[in-house]
C-alpha cells in the first residue's frame, strides 16, 4: 500500500453526526477521504474528533472542506500527517469495536475478537463504501430484522436499496435463506465492494433463491428491481431526504403487508419521513431508537 495522509480535527458529537460523507462537499474529488469520528471523553458530547485519511497529501482546498464540517473546531492547527506504506483503511478501522446483535456479529480484520456461540459472523470491512455495521443505523436495522423473524414474519423476496456494502442484504438473507434477494446502490464501487464482501462471507451470487443479485441504480431504477417487484421486504438505510422522495416509489413496488425498515435519519426527522410513508400507504409498526438514530418498520396496508 502506497504512503497515506491523515487530518485530525476536534469536534463535538452534533457535529459528527451531522457529517455526510457522500454530501456535495466530497463530490468533486477524485479521491475522497475515509471519514472517521469518535468520542474522546465518554458521554461528553463536546469531546469528540474528526479523522480523514487521504491516499494523497492533503491540500488547502481540502483542509478547508473539512474544516467547514466541523466550525467548533475554530482556527485549530492543522498539519497533514504522514502515513508512510501502511494501509490507510486498516488504520482508519483500527479503533472499531465488533458489533454484536442477538443473531449478528460484525467485525473487520483489524478487530475480529471472538465470535458468540448461535451468531452469524460478517466479515465487513470499512473503506470504499458505507454501513459496515459499527452505526447506530444499520445495527438498528439487524434488530429489526431480527425483532420481525421472531415474530414469524414470513419473506420470500428481498431488496436492499441503497446497500453499502451489502451487510443488511446478506443478514436478511441469513435470516430467510429461501428468499430472492436484491441489492442496489447509486455507486458502481458500493456494488463492487457488495460483491467482493459476499465472496468473504459465503454469500451466493445470482438470481435465483438464496442468492443475491446485484444493480448499479438510483432508488429503484433499473429493470431488474422492476421486474423483480413487488418485495415484501424493502431495507432502506440511506438519508431522510430520498427516503422521503422515494416513499412513492418503494410504496408502488412493496406488496400489500410488506415491510420496508427505513434508517439513516435523525429523530427529529423521523416524523417527516413515517409521514410521507404513511402517504405512499404505509402504517408504523415498530421503532428502534440508539441513541438519536430510529429505525423505522413500517408496513404496507392492504389493497381495499
Amino acid at each position: 500500500m502506497s504512503d497515506s495522509w491523515k487530518i485530525t480535527l476536534p469536534c463535538t458529537r452534533a457535529e459528527a453526526e451531522a457529517i455526510d460523507p457522500e454530501g456535495a462537499a466530497f463530490a468533486a474529488m477524485a479521491a475522497p477521504p475515509v471519514l472517521m469520528t469518535r468520542e474522546l471523553t465518554e458521554d461528553d458530547v463536546e469531546d469528540w474528533v474528526l479523522e480523514a485519511y487521504f491516499q494523497d497529501k492533503p491540500g488547502k482546498r481540502e483542509i478547508a472542506i473539512l474544516r467547514s464540517l466541523v466550525p467548533s473546531a475554530g482556527d485549530a492547527a492543522v498539519k497533514p500527517e504522514h502515513i508512510a506504506e501502511q494501509d490507510w483503511v486498516t488504520l482508519s478501522q483500527a479503533g472499531l469495536e465488533p458489533v454484536g446483535t442477538s443473531r449478528f456479529y460484525v467485525h473487520t480484520s483489524a478487530n475480529r475478537g471472538e465470535v458468540p456461540d448461535g451468531a452469524r459472523a460478517f466479515h465487513i470491512e470499512a473503506g470504499l463504501a458505507f454501513g459496515t455495521g459499527h452505526h447506530e443505523t444499520t445495527t438498528g436495522c439487524l434488530m429489526t430484522l431480527e425483532q420481525m423473524r421472531a415474530s414469524g414474519a414470513v419473506v420470500r423476496n428481498l431488496i436492499d436499496v441503497g446497500t453499502g456494502t451489502g451487510l443488511l442484504a446478506f443478514a436478511a438473507m441469513h435470516l430467510w435463506p429461501r428468499a430472492r434477494a436484491t441489492a442496489s446502490d447509486i455507486d458502481p464501487i458500493s456494488i463492487d465492494v457488495t460483491r467482493e464482501n459476499a465472496g468473504v462471507n459465503g454469500v451466493a451470487l445470482g438470481e435465483g433463491p438464496n442468492r443475491l443479485a446485484l444493480a448499479v441504480a438510483p432508488g429503484m431504477a433499473h429493470r431488474l428491481i422492476e421486474q423483480r417487484a413487488p418485495y415484501d421486504l424493502v431495507l432502506a438505510n440511506i438519508i431522510a431526504a430520498p427516503l422521503i422522495e422515494l416513499a412513492p416509489v418503494i410504496g408502488a413496488a412493496t406488496a400489500p403487508g410488506g415491510t420496508v425498515i427505513l434508517a439513516g435519519l435523525l429523530d427529529r426527522q423521523a416524523d417527516a419521513v413515517a409521514r410521507a410513508y404513511r402517504q405512499a400507504g404505509f402504517r408504523l409498526a415498530g421503532r428502534v431508537q440508539l441513541g438519536d438514530w430510529p429505525t423505522l418498520r413500517m408496513v404496507r396496508r392492504a389493497i381495499r
